[in-house]
């Protein structure tokens, strides 16, 4: 089977420019399930709006949501133009015209494109404006079966659909051809190329395609600390044994206490399907249908067993045991037949659940990371001190939030793992970097700790936690004002809410003593207003009051400042809570350009430079 991609299920956004586009847009939204995105000026009734078209689009685009544009198509290209990858990975882009009488899907069509321009030329009347051959002629995309079958060989439609245009049809068959009848109606029959329909093993010809049904529910149990390998070798062998392709497998499914197993995390990516696991109530029901219960467990965790009871209770009461249990030293497996193919949206059981910590820079989303953008498009709900989720715009207006207050991060970190714990996908939203002065650290604290000492459910422990680098203060202040960060440095807090302000001394005579650029991080706040000067002062006694500093406010956002001072003249008054400070070491120098300012810190080419100098110079 080929890895695949799984089609995308992200909420379409419907783009408009116009009054006129606004107008189609009420049209099209309700019946799409989609959200529409208007410009701020033109379309100011528009339930959600952005400013910049070129940049809303692209920050779109980079965080996988379909978007059909009622504009111009070479707005839509030249937006998503820089951002393009791959076309089974791409999003799905498409151009209406402000008219509705023509459709045009423009990237993705491997993706879901050409499916979502068909639903939307169907709900305007207006005409599909195809360039790939076969779905002109079939009104069907042969790569991109309906929902709930797959195409296990997907790498060789390239392969295959030149055949089938230019030769005499297509040979239909398989064990499974009845669940594609009607799809296949309109692809020409002949003998150019089979299209095979089955569940079982088979290796493709040359000039052949094969779809499955995704109706087999994969159950999986294992010890603690299971060998990925152990569980995959299990799961490929007995697949073989049962001829039982792997590309009709719809999900795996496990115990709730195995929600953070590797080895199943492992196998469901190796699968390209969701994990999706059980309560052991739910388990326990399935007993009587069991066919090789096991006292070991059944004394273990309280049920007669995993793997079986999970793949039925997968399959429902309609589904049946197509091959009980089989086992290694750690793991067991089992497969369940479900009455129909199952769609994604309508998995059984619950997602494991994960916490995925976002850093979303310091502002702008052209800093923002594709990475962290998909994890905020894929959360189902979003946490976070209010104005961090604001700054995301309208792209995730449609996903739902729960906003804390400055002060209420631990009830904040507490609420993404429990909630997380419950089966969805959280993104605690973080200014900058989630692991550098933000929430990363005291999440992982709170899974440190039992729940009678502080810390969170067992339940909650279980959860997944990813993390999305983004850009720091320090970093995007260095950035604009030279490279100030050139050599060795470091980062100090000045906020002693936390931190005994005797600690923070003792680390700025460190960074003194070592001669360090230090980032000063919370230098001020409405109530601490001593603290950046005592900073100043010590570190003055090391390296004096000449070396350069840099003022940096608001980075990355439309008020942006960036001042240059020397650490004598460090004006307290000039900063605000909102302000990076950083402080040159002794070796730092500022450069005036014609252009503007500039700090650097030197590495040490010096020593080179000037060997070069001195041998370019001729000899008396």
């Amino acid at each position: 089977m080929d890895r695949l991609t799984p089609p995308s299920t992200a909420r379409p956004v419907i783009l408009c420019l116009s009054q006129a586009g606004l107008l189609l847009a009420g049209k099209l939204a309700k019946a799409l399930d989609a959200d529409i995105h208007g410009h701020a000026v033109r379309c100011p009734q528009a339930p959600h709006h952005f400013g910049k078209a070129r940049l809303h689009i692209a920050d779109l685009f980079c965080s996988g949501r379909p978007i059909i544009g009622i504009c111009a198509a070479g707005i839509l290209i030249r937006a998503v133009a820089p951002h393009l990858k791959h076309k089974s990975t791409d999003a799905p882009v498409i151009a209406v015209a402000e008219c509705g009488r023509v459709v045009v899907p423009l990237v993705g069509g491997h993706h879901g494109a050409i499916t979502l321009a068909r639903r939307v030329a169907e709900r305007l009347g207006g005409e599909l404006a195809m360039t790939t051959a076969g779905d002109g002629r079939w009104q069907v995309s042969l790569d991109e079966p309906p929902q709930g079958w797959r195409l296990a060989n997907a790498a060789a439609a390239h392969r295959v659909m030149p055949q089938l245009l230019a030769g005499d049809g297509a040979f239909i068959d398989g064990d499974c051809v009845d669940g594609l009848k009607e799809w296949f109606q309109h692809v020409p029959r002949g003998d150019a190329v089979v299209l095979t329909v089955t569940r079982r093993q088979q290796i493709p010809a040359e000039n052949e395609l094969v779809y499955c049904p995704q109706d087999v529910m994969l159950g999986v149990g294992c010890a603690r600390g299971c060998p990925a390998d152990e569980l995959i070798d299990l799961v490929m062998q007995e697949l073989a044994r049962a001829d039982i392709n792997a590309a009709a497998i719809a999900g795996l499914f496990s115990v709730d206490l195995k929600a953070d197993e590797p080895a199943l995390h492992a196998l469901a990516d190796m699968l390209a399907v969701p994990l999706r696991v059980f309560d052991r109530d739910s388990l326990a029901a399935q007993a009587p249908r069991l066919e090789n219960p096991s006292p070991a467990v059944q004394e273990e965790i309280g049920i007669p067993g995993v793997a079986e009871a999970a793949a039925l209770a997968a399959a429902g009461d309609a589904g049946v045991l197509i091959h009980p249990k089989a086992k290694s030293r750690q793991a067991t497996m089992a497969l369940a037949l479900a009455p129909s193919p199952v769609h994604l949206s309508r998995m059984p059981g619950r997602k494991p659940g994960r916490v995925m910590l976002v850093g979303i820079g310091p502002g702008q989303s052209a800093w923002r990371t594709p990475e962290a953008s998909q994890m905020v498009l894929g959360a189902d709900e979003l946490v976070g001190y209010g104005l961090y989720i604001d700054l995301l715009g309208a792209n995730v207006a449609h996903i739902p939030r729960r906003d804390f207050k400055l002060g209420e991060e631990e009830a904040r970190c507490r609420y993404a793992l429990e909630e997380a714990a419950t089966g969805k996908d959280v993104a605690i939203i973080c200014s900058g970097d989630a692991g550098i002065y933000a929430m990363g650290a005291l999440v992982y604290e709170l899974l440190d700790r039992a729940e009678d000492q502080g810390g969170v459910s067992e339940a909650a422990r279980r959860v997944n936690v990813v993390s999305a680098p983004g850009i720091s203060a320090l970093q995007a202040a260095a950035a604009r004002s030279g490279a100030i960060l050139g050599h060795d440095f470091c980062a100090i807090s000045l906020s002693d809410l936390l931190t005994p302000w005797a600690q923070i001394e003792k680390r700025i005579h460190a960074a003194g003593a070592g001669d360090f650029v230090v980032a000063f991080y919370n230098p001020v706040s409405q109530r601490r207003r001593t603290q950046l000067a005592a900073a100043r002062d010590i570190l003055m006694h090391y390296r004096g009051g000449d070396v350069p500093v840099v003022l940096a406010s608001n980075l990355g956002r439309p008020d942006e400042a960036i001042r240059y001072r020397t650490l004598e003249s460090l004006d307290i008054d000039e900063v605000d809570m909102l302000t990076t400070v950083m402080v040159g070491a002794s070796t730092s120098r500022q450069l005036d350009l014609g252009r503007g300012a500039a700090v650097y810190t030197p590495r040490g080419y010096a020593k080179h430079l000037d060997a070069d100098s001195n041998a370019a110079e001729p000899s008396s």
